[in-house]
C-alpha cells in the first residue's frame, strides 16, 4: 500500500521530562498551539482528543504506544473536515532523544494512502506549533500568534 508521510525535526534546549511534560499537559500546549490543546491520560490504549479552543473537537483517536519521557505514538483522525475525515486513520509518532543539552524531537506522522490532503494539513501546522513550543520552552514566549498570519480563515 502507498503511505504519505511527514518528517519534522526539532532540537529544543531542554530536558526529556520537561518536553514529555510540554507535549502532554493541556494546559501548557494551549500556549504554544494556539490555544488548541490534547486530552488524554497518555497511556497506551487510552483515547485521545484534539479540543479547538471553542471546545470543538477537531481530531481524535487513541494513544498507541507512550514510553514517557522517549517515545509516543497516536492513531489520529481528523474529525472536522470530511475530506481530511474520509481519509482514514493516520499514525503519529513522536521521539524524544537527549542530544548534549538539547533533545531532539522527531514527529513522523504518516497515512496509508498518497496522495494524502490530511498530511499535507499536518506538514503546514507542525512547523509552527514546534516553532512556538521550542520558543516557549527556550525563551518563554512563543514567536507566533496566529497560525495563519495575513490571512481570512
Amino acid at each position: 500500500m502507498t503511505r504519505s508521510t511527514f518528517v519534522y525535526v526539532s532540537y529544543i534546549r531542554t530536558t526529556p521530562e520537561k518536553l514529555w511534560s510540554a507535549l502532554t499537559d493541556a494546559e501548557f500546549m494551549k500556549q504554544y498551539w494556539f490555544g488548541t490543546h490534547c486530552e488524554s491520560k497518555w497511556k497506551a490504549g487510552s483515547s485521545w482528543k484534539m479540543v479547538q479552543s471553542d471546545g470543538s473537537i477537531s481530531d481524535a483517536g487513541e494513544i498507541v504506544e507512550a514510553e514517557p519521557p522517549r517515545r509516543l505514538v497516536i492513531r489520529w483522525q481528523n474529525q472536522s473536515k470530511t475530506e481530511l475525515e474520509t481519509e482514514g486513520e493516520s499514525l503519529c509518532t513522536m521521539g524524544l532523544e537527549p542530544s548534549g543539552t538539547a533533545v531532539k524531537l522527531s514527529i513522523t506522522h504518516t497515512i496509508e494512502r498518497e496522495p494524502s490532503k490530511f498530511i499535507a494539513a499536518v506538514s503546514g501546522g507542525w512547523p509552527k506549533i514546534i516553532s512556538n513550543l521550542k520558543s516557549l520552552l527556550e525563551t518563554g514566549s512563543t514567536v507566533l500568534q496566529d497560525p495563519y498570519p495575513g490571512t481570512k480563515r
